[in-house]
């Protein structure tokens, strides 16, 4: 297949030791370590006033190089904050409330593609094979058709996809599903993913709905484990261990936006204490939930909606010496998040609405085999369908979680282990590598057929 080029938005900075948990830039690390040469190409995260179109910076680790380009203030905020982030993503959550279209947005949105499109074209060598990530890209196939390239182009979109009748009031839609047929193949995490944007492409008249394909995303579980046991003896995880007095430990890891339910999920466990008083003193939650587009301001009342609801929870249930909730808005290195998960009795993964969350798939993979822990998910999750031994809840129903924690803290031993055993199983059928393989092999397929 030669060369596989993996185009997003952002591309991670290779000397950064202290990934984030789950994402998109842990999933593809995972890719590229199994590949032969690999070119990773999008934004620097670096802001810079330019004219005309930007130099590409380059830079080789260990088998891959990254190419990256800046975008300019207003650039950031039509494309990226306006655009991607404040139209596409709560369209993609459901969240249709949330959306402020404007024309100049979307302007800038098309013009930051074609801009990508133009750094990419001289990068390219003619046996590569081009992978395009997630939703601030769907017109890149078009643009780079538009230039020439030939080359088979796929894409993967990690969030959900509405049904039409959510997409349809999205203003350009008609646009954006013509730009998603120039890809040879789209993948999406789940089967409704895959059902909706079918009939999203029926109803326009397109003929892209035979290129979409479910292909939901995993984590490398093995790597995962020995990460978790490595870092059991950390200093980190032993001053958790230790501070915790031999007590039961939930623990919730999610990037702090409105999609992940934090508010309701903060709801369950104050009903858990409301409903179930014989765990108070007994438990404590531990919430790490790093601060992101913190210049967006639904995200700025996010957090003090959240600061509120957590003093007000500290407030009515601590004593002297037990705080309900520990609540981190700084971000957690992976390595220690994995010794975290070893140690919490209880993961609490309860989004709104999640294209995948591979927090889930790494709670189960840092668990000890003789002694796992239990995992409340959200049936919203793009993992639920495969996570079906989780408890699954749902997320908007306080009582629900409630009493699925006070199920998961007071489950006994052997329970636990037939549950986790099955999910492990899951876990490690539907890796990172498997992922890749079975989304590359069926992208290449389709741009054979495309190019016959």
């Amino acid at each position: 297949m030669g060369r596989l080029v993996i185009v997003s938005n952002r591309v991670p900075d290779p000397r950064e030791r202290d990934q984030p948990a789950g994402g998109l830039a842990v999933a593809l690390a995972d890719v590229l370590r199994d590949e032969a040469s690999s070119l990773w190409f999008g934004w620097s995260g670096t802001q810079e006033d330019f004219e005309g179109d930007p130099k590409v910076a380059i830079d080789t680790h260990n088998k891959v190089t990254y190419a990256t380009i800046p975008l300019t203030p207003a650039q950031h905020r039509g494309y990226y904050q306006r655009f991607s982030n404040g139209i596409l993503w709560p369209l993609c959550h459901y969240r249709l409330g949330l959306m402020n279209y404007t024309q100049p947005d979307w302007d800038s949105y098309q013009d930051v593609n074609g801009m990508f499109a133009r750094a990419l074209l001289p990068l390219l060598k003619p046996d590569d094979t081009i992978w395009v990530q997630d939703y601030h890209l769907f017109p890149l196939a078009q643009m780079l058709r538009n230039l020439g390239v030939t080359a088979p182009v796929g894409f993967f979109l990690h969030i959900p996809f509405p049904p039409w009748s959510l997409f349809r009031a999205l203003p350009p839609a008609d646009a954006l599903l013509a730009d998603m047929a120039a890809f040879d193949l789209v993948g999406v995490q789940t089967d409704e993913d895959a059902d909706n944007l079918k009939e999203c492409l029926r109803i326009e008249g397109l003929d892209g709905a035979s290129r979409v394909m479910a292909c939901p995303i995993g984590i490398d579980p093995v790597k995962f484990g020995e990460e978790a046991r490595a870092a059991w003896d950390g200093s980190e995880v032993k001053r958790l261990r230790e501070s915790m007095h031999d007590e039961p430990l939930i623990i919730g890891v999610d990037r702090l936006d409105y999609s992940k339910g934090l508010e309701e999920r903060f709801q369950g466990y104050e009903r858990l204490l409301t409903r179930y008083p014989e765990h108070r003193g007994h438990v404590t939650y531990l919430q790490v939930a790093p601060v992101s587009r913190g210049e967006v301001e639904e995200y700025r009342l996010l957090r003090r909606q959240l600061d509120e609801t957590i003093g007000r929870i500290n407030g009515a249930f601590a004593e002297f010496d037990w705080t309900p909730i520990r609540y981190l808005t700084r971000p957690v290195p992976r390595q220690v998040l994995a010794g975290f998960y070893r140690l919490a009795d209880v993961a609490l993964v309860t989004p709104l609405r999640d294209g995948m969350n591979l927090v889930a798939k790494e709670y189960i993979a840092a668990q000890d085999p003789e002694n796992p822990g239990a995992l409340v998910l959200s049936h919203l999750a793009g993992a639920a369908p495969e996570l079906t031994e989780a408890l699954l809840v749902n997320p908007h129903d306080a009582d629900a979680i409630a009493d699925a924690l006070h199920q998961a803290l007071t489950m006994d031993k052997a329970a636990r282990k037939r549950r986790w055993t099955l999910l492990d199983t899951e876990v490690r059928s539907t890796t990172a590598g498997t992922w890749s393989r079975d989304f590359l092999a069926a992208l290449y397929k389709a741009g054979k057929a495309r190019q016959a």
